[in-house]
């Protein structure tokens, strides 16, 4: 008899285990994605997965891009994806190149489409650096909503196991870091796209990683930005020798003075515009009808989003002309 309870004392633990770690890799197994993922080489050590344009619950939650970095010493990831799926689907992708371990993630800014991947990079025990302005966000109301809003919305990619990640550093001025035999420039561009904005240069290569304040070959999304800081931002980066660029969304450019020239010219018409209507006090539909929006109408994102730039831009305006 002690043999057999020994024996079923055996059985009932060795279940109760199987059970357990049944449970663990239910709770951290990420729901698989049928999304087209393709990596591609932007230089010697930089490359990125690029999303398609949509609105952010199109094609799986992947619209916006994430890069990586092959150092020599580690993998340095720029933007972790709009879900954990996602972000699982680019760790295959890497492991699938080098066996180099991931060890920071930079964050350009904490917009949705651009963390629910963090806590994938959270657990392989990267470091999660992002800038001044990301506590704001994870502990805002509006981040909580919108996390609730993607559970439904972006289900079951994005669901009751996903949940927003606090940086281990926060940025609040430029700086940089080694890896390997590379220079990682971290840019703290204060409030221009969202509450916080990062752009990280990579050297030698000379690679610029925008986060979304460029985007290419497509209008921006203004959403509460500080379109002044913005378009001065955009000014400073328009004369920098880069050899590529790789925006926040749309295909990584050769020609980065031009890309950057397109949100420039689109932010600074915004601005024109909009601010002769809140000066001559007219009305915002009167402004945006008589506007010509001949430069940008057929660019994608338009039909989306410029009018509500474009209100956003004229109600921002009306508070910075209240200040003076």
């Amino acid at each position: 008899m002690p043999t057999c309870n020994k024996f079923l004392t055996c059985v009932l633990s060795l279940a109760t285990l199987l059970f357990a770690g049944q449970s663990l890799s239910t709770a951290t197994k990420y729901a698989p994605t049928s999304v087209d993922m393709q990596v591609k080489q932007v230089s010697e050590h930089v490359y990125y997965v690029e999303g398609k344009p949509g609105i952010a619950t199109d094609n799986e939650g992947f619209i916006s891009n994430a890069g990586f970095v092959i150092t020599g010493d580690g993998v340095v990831i720029f933007d972790a994806l709009g879900t954990p799926s996602l972000a699982n689907e680019l760790i295959k992708k890497i492991k699938s190149i080098t066996d180099q371990p991931v060890k920071k993630v930079v964050v350009s800014h904490f917009h949705a489409d651009h963390i629910y991947g963090l806590q994938v990079f959270e657990e392989l025990g990267a470091e999660i650096i992002a800038p001044l302005g990301a506590q704001k966000y994870i502990n805002s109301e509006g981040a909580k909503e919108r996390l609730e809003e993607r559970q439904f919305s972006l289900d079951p990619w994005v669901n009751e196991n996903t949940h927003l990640v606090l940086p281990d550093t926060t940025v609040e001025k430029s700086t940089t870091f080694t890896m390997g035999d590379l220079t990682f420039t971290i840019n703290f561009m204060g409030k221009a796209h969202s509450d916080g904005d990062l752009t990280m240069l990579v050297e030698p290569d000379k690679v610029l990683f925008s986060g979304d304040i460029i985007f290419q070959g497509r209008i921006p999304f203004v959403g509460s930005a500080d379109s002044k800081i913005w378009l001065d931002t955009l000014t400073r980066l328009e004369t920098d020798g880069l050899t590529a660029l790789v925006p926040g969304h749309g295909p990584a450019s050769r020609d980065p003075k031009n890309t950057i020239s397109l949100t420039r010219r689109y932010l600074a018409y915004l601005r024109e515009v909009m601010g002769t209507g809140i000066e001559e006090l007219t009305p915002f539909d009167e402004v945006y009808a008589a506007a010509d929006w001949s430069e940008f109408k057929n660019l994608p994102a338009f039909d989306a989003g410029n009018r509500i730039n474009a209100y956003q831009v004229y109600l921002s305006m009306e508070a910075e002309m209240l200040e003076e």
